[in-house]
């Protein structure tokens, strides 16, 4: 007896699996040292050309914002940073660390990018409001030397984008 084929293709009796990252799943770390309290990084752009009509091309380095809770604890990463950054005093001399945003995907690090030679150029907070019980946001504007991507799934640097410090 023959055997009846089906006509139908096999994509459609199965589910695609599509392969992209949640924009909530992320943690940062400022040298190493996690940061909790996270609520929102933006900003990021390791690679953006500032494009002219001459063959010269320069990387823009726009800043990137991490908005993030007070946290009352003075030997917090963040506290201790800005701190320093305050008590220089002087424009010239930067407190710099390596932030590190890593992207993750069902608790498994997917890529990570080293922002290095961060420092603080900005700091603000959210509204103070006696009728709200939010929580009080401090945002932070980081300028930076140069960002490396990397893939934890790659085995040779060959493949990694090295920082770019121009």
């Amino acid at each position: 007896m023959a055997k009846k084929v089906s006509t139908r293709s096999s994509a459609s009796k199965s589910t695609k699996h599509i392969d992209s990252l949640s924009a909530n799943e992320f943690r940062v770390e400022v040298d190493g040292e996690v940061l909790t309290g996270v609520f929102k990084v933006s900003g990021l752009a390791p690679y953006k050309l500032d494009v002219k009509q001459s063959s010269a091309l320069k990387i823009n380095k726009d800043p990137i914002t991490i908005v993030k809770m007070v946290l009352r604890d003075p030997n917090n990463v963040v506290n201790r940073w800005l701190r320093e950054s305050i008590a220089t005093h002087i424009d010239i001399k930067r407190v710099t660390r390596t932030v590190t945003v890593v992207a993750v995907d069902d608790g498994k690090e997917i890529r990570r990018w080293n922002v290095k030679g961060a420092w603080i150029s900005s700091v603000s907070y959210s509204e103070f409001n006696t009728a709200s019980g939010e929580l009080i946001e401090e945002t932070l504007l980081l300028q930076w030397e140069a960002i490396e991507t990397l893939w934890p799934d790659l085995a040779d640097d060959e493949h990694q984008l090295p920082a770019e410090t121009k």
